[in-house]
């Protein structure tokens, strides 16, 4: 029995001897036969090669491998050797002979690709109805749409059919589907992941997606599959993220004003962000209302501007000679890219350009923005009677985001009343991924409810933060206890640096505290015996001005390493012995501001 296919929970049951990657497949071949009619995939599982791939695995054990055993599945726009690349068009399909460069990193890593999924015809919506193989059906109700493009990708998740999967999100197509199937949906930064072998959509724009059943989890596979890639025009290299808002006390988040807002009648959606708000909140989070209309107004570009003539471009020849062999909804909606003139994109180009300066400011002012992932979820039967309209309300929250150079991550926001769960997005600059998927995970901590469909709820405290960071921070932690705390006379110092109070709390009791004598500062020193926990701050600033900083402090203090109550070592203010000479002794007081207060 599986008891999670999240991937420590994996990893111990094959350490623990409970599992093995063999069994493990023959029980996901078994739970994947009892969906045949959820239009899932377009190459379903192939029994043979998934054991084959599972003794490989044993044979060469968990050593090095950190997807060891992980199964995953791939949107079928994405390369997989060996295995045709069909976009939803048969008459389209191709038989690569190499895997695109983030499946290949992922097999590396020890991850088994199970098979590749249905999806909106060449990615070309949101709904997940838009294909021959079938409309992809939701996992909590069939009659409801799964969201798309990257449906099947996303239902094979929730339903347990893979730990995590592949997406591409160019208009939403990671995140929808993420809200309409209770999952983490991570749309990192554009160019992160390599698009080598991928089928385009809009080049450009184009992002390869990380369905997956908990924020860590999808932030353990981003770690493996984020590289740089030469063949990729549009790949680029990681950069620090700064301020860990994610896991900061207290960060500022921003909510559309109410006029902005547009939950298309659907009271329960409305309730959901509502709550979802308070939640953030109830983190550290401090709500600031933003103007919402210039990302509004962003969004539109996408199809309602020269962006969709990237779509005819990028199988211009093929639709050219079959145009029969598309949808028509997909035909009508390539076949429009043929018309903007080369004056049309550069005046789109121009719009975008102020747009993005006028939606920049907001980044002033708060660390990330939430909204609604979608304002509501329909049917297929909906869909299918209303196809443009009912499309384009999915995107108003998703559309403008790769145009202007986002990363989000979609999260489970609960339920309805009818038993259908609704998501939020977390949203912030390019490269603050990590950030994110901190705030994503203390977000599903503080909900300790289950992801997909049949996944057990989380253990009530948090208990999975070991995920390693695809990139470092480029931030030093340093933890002040006198004169440079929040309020006090040289705390100027860390905020005209860009420092950010992350945490207030104490030292391990291992410390004397003293007054110097020129009454302005304190001295702390470690002893072996008779120590004390002292109150300090920890700020985080970026390392380039850490140099700097440090430079300004006058003997007898100086920075050293010091070790907070939780065991923590950080950077800290310590004193050279020899400046306590004369010094009186308040380490009773527990901190500066109560001796300052007593004073």
């Amino acid at each position: 029995m599986i008891d999670s296919l999240t991937i420590p929970a994996l990893h111990t049951a094959y350490r623990d001897g409970r599992l093995t990657p063999t069994a493990l497949v023959e029980a996901l071949l078994e739970r994947a036969a009892q969906y045949p009619d959820h239009a899932i995939w377009i190459t379903p599982p192939d029994a043979a090669h998934l054991r084959a791939r599972a003794k490989a695995l044993e044979a060469a054990g968990m050593d090095g491998l950190p997807l060891f055993g992980v199964p995953f599945a791939i949107k079928d726009n994405i390369d997989l050797a060996g295995v045709p690349t069909t976009c939803a068009c048969p008459e389209y399909a191709y038989m690569p002979e190499q895997s695109a460069t983030v499946v290949a990193r992922l097999e590396a890593a020890g991850a088994i690709a199970m098979g590749k999924t249905n999806l909106d015809q060449f990615a070309t919506g949101l709904n997940g109805t838009r294909s021959p193989y079938g409309a992809c059906r939701n996992a909590f109700d069939p009659d409801f749409i799964s969201g798309g493009s990257s449906s099947g990708s996303a239902v094979a998740v929730a339903l347990g059919l893979a730990s995590f999967s592949l997406g591409t999100d160019t208009a939403g197509s990671g995140r929808v589907p993420a809200a309409f199937n209770n999952l983490i949906g991570l749309k990192p930064t554009c160019g992160l992941l390599s698009t080598t072998g991928v089928v385009p959509a809009c080049r450009s724009l184009d992002v390869v997606s990380i369905f997956a059943l908990s924020a860590p989890d999808a932030q353990r596979v981003l770690a493996v599959a984020a590289a740089e890639d030469a063949a990729d025009p549009y790949s680029r290299a990681a950069e620090p993220h700064g301020f860990d808002f994610g896991r900061a006390a207290s960060f500022r988040f921003g909510v559309p004003m109410d006029k902005d807002l547009e939950f298309f009648g659907d009271a329960e959606s409305e309730r959901l962000f509502r709550e979802s708000v308070a939640r953030l909140e109830s983190l550290g989070g401090k709500a600031v209302p933003i103007d919402f209309a210039p990302f509004i107004d962003t969004a539109k570009l996408l199809y309602g501007g020269p962006w969709v003539a990237e779509r005819y471009e990028a199988i211009r020849a093929f639709i050219d000679a079959r145009p029969e062999a598309l949808f028509p909804v997909t035909r009508d909606i390539t076949l429009g890219g043929a018309k903007p003139l080369a004056a049309d994109a550069f005046a789109a180009q121009y719009k975008l350009r102020a747009l993005q300066r006028i939606c920049a400011p907001v980044w002033n002012v708060v660390d990330c923005v939430v909204t609604p992932t979608a304002g509501t979820l329909y049917t297929r039967a909906q869909m299918l009677a209303d196809p443009i309209r009912l499309n384009t309300n999915l995107g108003l929250y998703t559309n403008f985001m790769n145009l202007l150079d986002y990363a989000a991550i979609a999260v489970p926001g609960g339920f309805r009343q009818d038993g259908l769960p609704l998501g939020v997005t977390l949203f912030a600059p390019a490269h603050q991924d990590v950030p994110l998927l901190h705030l994503a995970g203390r977000w599903q901590d503080s909900r300790a409810a289950p992801c997909g469909t049949a996944e057990p709820a989380p253990a009530p405290a948090p208990s999975d933060t070991d995920a390693p960071a695809p990139v470092p921070s480029g931030q030093v932690r340093v933890a002040v206890v006198g004169a440079h705390l929040s309020g006090l006379p040289l705390n100027h110092q860390l905020t005209r640096r860009g420092g950010r109070c992350v945490a207030t709390t104490q030292t391990a009791p291992l410390y004397r505290f003293y007054a110097l004598p020129d009454g302005k500062r304190p001295g702390l020193i470690r002893v072996a015996d008779g120590g004390a926990a002292i109150a300090c701050e920890v700020w985080e600033l970026p390392a380039a001005e850490f140099g700097s900083f440090v430079a300004g402090i006058p003997e007898p203090l100086g920075i050293g390493t010091l070790q907070l109550a939780d065991g923590t070592p950080v950077c800290g203010f310590i004193c050279e012995p020899i400046g306590v000479e004369g010094a009186r002794d308040i380490t009773a007081f527990g901190g500066w501001r109560a001796y300052l207060a007593a004073r």
